[in-house]
């Protein structure tokens, strides 16, 4: 997405917006091997805080004409599914859930054997909407 950004906004808009999205997953990570559930949900809200900065800086890029409409529009319904997951997971206290819904995310679930709570790991995603691109 950051890409076709012009070359002045490397340092600004280009970089705040990568790091932005690059905070969900390593928050979720991070939380995810705290002692306690409290813990944990407090990473998850983070995340969730992180991931209302990438929206608002998608918006602005939308609004600046460096992301087209469409792109735009397809960025804010994957953050709007991903900040209702990330929610129901803090509510329940980091507790197991489906991985189902996050498999067409950058970010792939997989239930830990020990003690269940969930492995993130950041991978690629399956097409160019990707934020990191």
């Amino acid at each position: 997405m950051t890409t076709g950004f012009p070359q002045n906004e490397r340092y600004g808009l280009t970089s705040q917006l990568r790091r932005a999205a690059l905070s969900v997953p390593t928050n979720i990570a991070e939380g995810s091997k705290r002692l306690t559930s409290r813990e944990y949900a407090r990473f998850l809200n983070i995340a969730e805080a992180s991931l209302a900065e990438t929206e608002y800086l998608i918006m602005v890029s939308r609004d600046l004409e460096y992301v087209t409409p469409t792109l735009a529009a397809k960025s804010f319904s994957e953050i709007s599914e991903l900040s209702r997951m990330l929610h129901a997971l803090r509510k329940k206290g980091g507790s197991c859930w489906s991985a189902s819904p996050l498999m067409s995310f950058p970010f792939l679930f997989q239930p830990s054997t020990v003690d269940c709570r969930p492995l993130w790991l950041y991978a690629e995603a399956r097409d160019s909407s990707t934020l990191m691109r």
